[in-house]
């Protein structure tokens, strides 16, 4: 049985040539095809993870333009994968800012620590036998 990450990988996988294959029909994304394939498949994540700074549409932009490494005006599956990997750290970045989204970061704990985010959470406390 596949694990979760190993289903979403084979997704983004499955996505990107389902949206790489359309006009012209080739093994990249251009600039409209990456834009649909974002606006179709990771609607509320885009809204969630574009900056309050920027429209989606601009963001897009930014994330193609950031990914488009040799400048040719379209993304090879590896540019492809800088887009998603740029996308992420964004919404981890918002995830801590904004208390409503992601993961919350509240222990209980009957002692006090700083905590920094550093996702160092390996305490080593209590008796040592």
């Amino acid at each position: 049985m596949k694990t979760d990450l190993e289903l979403a990988l084979e997704c983004v996988i499955n996505i990107y040539h389902q949206y790489a294959i359309r006009k012209p029909i080739d093994d990249y994304l251009s600039k409209p095809e990456f834009s649909q394939l974002l606006k179709d498949t990771a609607q509320p994540f885009l809204h969630d993870t574009t900056p309050p700074n920027l429209t989606e549409d601009e963001y897009i932009q930014k994330l193609f333009s950031q990914a488009d490494s040799n400048h040719d005006g379209r993304l090879k599956f590896t540019e492809f994968l800088t887009t998603l990997n740029l996308a992420l750290v964004d919404a981890h970045k918002r995830s801590h800012q904004d208390p409503g989204h992601g993961h919350e970061h509240e222990h209980e704990h009957d002692h006090e620590h700083d905590h920094d985010h550093s996702h160092d959470h390996s305490h080593s406390h209590g008796p040592r036998a």
